[in-house]
């Protein structure tokens, strides 16, 4: 039996993170931390959490900051200050050591915290997510798809169809004439601010521990990009999702898992 739990933890800074712990019952096999990616938020973890939980490990996910039920306008956006939520609740939920699997702007957040406190991650899963940049345009282009959201949503059925997945259509905010985004529009293209000036290439080589890349086959990463990744790092292993898109988790969630529980088990 899972005990699912819902609280919040208060970061220095003020912060407050939503989290959902899924702690089965004794000892669990391993720890994960789930870290979802840009303008998303933790609810779209829902069908792989229950598997990896299934399967006796504890599964943390939660929403980063500026999504979800977290702070909606934080103090600050920059990488640094995501990479340390995830350590503040690494910390404050005894997760250390934790896999850490997260897609896109999550899986960076990953791919940072790995390279920058090693002894909290047992092992990296990133999905659709690597080091490449810079990335000058980024900013603009997430500008330029949030303004062309067609909000206020005449139905939820309507949202659904725009935004490509049901799970995209669960912080909308029912309003009296429709469905609005509940988004900080600017904190959301701040939070890609520093990936249109830097690459982080030289953070990727440091990292040590065991790393699985999920591709998906009509996914978004730069042309090149996990080529360049395996010849920095050899060992880590590669695997592309046929029929799945930048969100592999929400088009693929089976064939993400068999992934994950590959990796797991070599």
């Amino acid at each position: 039996m899972t005990r699912t739990t819902t609280t919040t933890l208060t970061t220095p800074d003020g912060t407050h993170l939503a989290h959902t712990d899924h702690h089965p019952a004794g000892d669990p096999a391993s720890t994960f931390l789930l870290l979802h990616g840009l303008a998303g938020h933790q609810g779209e973890w829902g069908a792989l959490a229950p598997r990896l939980s299934a399967d006796g490990h504890r599964v943390v996910t939660y929403d980063a900051r500026g999504h979800g039920a977290s702070t909606r306008i934080p103090v600050t956006t920059t990488r640094e200050a995501h990479v340390q939520d995830a350590v503040a609740l690494i910390d404050a939920l005894h997760l250390a050591p934790a896999t850490l699997l997260g897609q896109s702007l999550g899986g960076h957040t990953a791919m940072l915290l790995a390279a920058s406190h090693p002894e909290l991650v047992q092992s990296l899963i990133l999905v659709e997510a690597g080091p490449a940049g810079p990335s000058p345009d980024l900013p603009a282009q997430i500008a330029g798809w949030l303004d062309s959201w067609p909000t206020p949503f005449k139905s939820l059925e309507e949202a659904e169809s725009f935004l490509g997945h049901e799970a995209w259509t669960r912080t909308l905010e029912q309003r009296a004439d429709g469905w609005h985004s509940t988004m900080d529009r600017d904190t959301i293209i701040a939070s890609v601010a520093e990936l249109a000036t830097t690459a982080y290439w030289e953070e990727w080589s440091r990292i040590t521990c065991p790393t699985l890349l999920i591709q998906g086959e009509r996914g978004t990463m730069r042309p090149g990009e996990p080529a360049e990744m395996l010849s920095r790092r050899p060992q880590t292993r590669l695997t592309r999702i046929p029929d799945a898109a930048h969100d592999v988790h929400l088009d693929q969630p089976e064939r993400l898992y068999e992934a994950i529980a590959s990796f797991l088990r070599d």
